[in-house]
């Protein structure tokens, strides 16, 4: 879920927002958005992202996967208008005096609309990416068939779009825990709830943005912190209990995050959850 979308159920729900997004991006950047790494990875390497690579990274958010493709060599933009707390953290990363002249001319992050990402004098994208997994959240794929279908003018004819979702719910373990979203949130069922991924959900995203499916394959990210309060701090960071938190308060979630987190608790204190993502790359007609 968006910053943007937690605001307007927040909103809705008539309670009082009391989320502070800035630290809610940091988790993202500095405990939960490395958990997908191997799936940037994976698709990288079966893409052969590099130096030849224009990408357009939609939803980019904090930008780990965009720098993971400029570090092949890979020219990249990034696009993301729901977050601007997200992007700011982005743009620490992605333009830092140490790039030299050559990456920043080459690294473009906008905080706006696919217009604004579109630049006639540059060649078309030979690759777009939406890496915000979907498949869990009720809802959480709508409005990304559209999105992808306002993107694909701007990516060559051929290039690979691709999409990532959860995996089967027996092959993740963090599965368990999203269902406490599920039970707090119940009086706002439907709008924003933990939902079994489905089998073909990328499918039928890229089908209602006129993409033709080209292979998929599957990832294992397991979801490892180093404590307790680690885990709590970037599960949360997901946005996927924000609507438990609207239904009830940030007290109660925080409680019953923190015991549904306990059978995954090692020894040693460290949390680790075993999962499995799957992606999907579709061409554009």
């Amino acid at each position: 879920m968006t910053p943007t979308l937690v605001r307007q159920r927040l909103s809705h729900a008539g309670k009082t927002p009391r989320l502070d997004l800035g630290a809610r991006a940091r988790d993202w950047s500095e405990i939960q958005e490395r958990m997908l790494v191997p799936l940037y990875e994976a698709v990288y390497e079966r893409l052969e992202v590099g130096p030849a690579t224009r990408l357009l990274g939609l939803g980019c958010g904090s930008g780990l996967a965009l720098l993971m493709a400029a570090s092949r060599g890979a020219a990249v933009t990034g696009v993301d208008s729901s977050s601007p707390e997200r992007l700011a953290l982005a743009r620490e990363r992605l333009v830092p005096q140490a790039w030299g002249t050559r990456a920043r001319a080459e690294t473009r992050l906008v905080d706006g609309s696919l217009r604004d990402a579109a630049d006639a004098k540059a060649p078309a994208y030979t690759v777009v990416t939406s890496f915000e997994p979907i498949g869990c959240l009720a809802g959480d794929s709508e409005g990304l068939g559209e999105l992808l279908a306002s993107a694909t003018p701007l990516a060559e004819r051929g290039a690979p779009v691709v999409l990532a979702g959860w995996g089967p719910p027996e092959r993740c373990a963090t599965s368990s825990v999203l269902r406490v979203a599920t039970k707090l949130a119940d009086p706002l069922r439907g709008t924003g709830s933990w939902r079994p991924a489905l089998r073909d959900d990328l499918e039928e995203v890229a089908q209602r943005a006129g993409l033709k499916p080209d292979g998929s394959g599957r990832v294992a990210c397991p979801f490892g912190y180093a404590d307790l309060d680690s885990a709590v701090r970037g599960l949360l960071s997901t946005g996927l209990f924000d609507t438990a938190i609207s239904a009830t308060d940030q007290e109660q979630v925080d409680k019953e995050l923190t015991e549904s987190l306990h059978p995954h608790q090692r020894r040693d204190g460290t949390v680790w959850m075993p999962n499995v993502f799957r992606y999907l790359i579709a061409r554009v007609p």
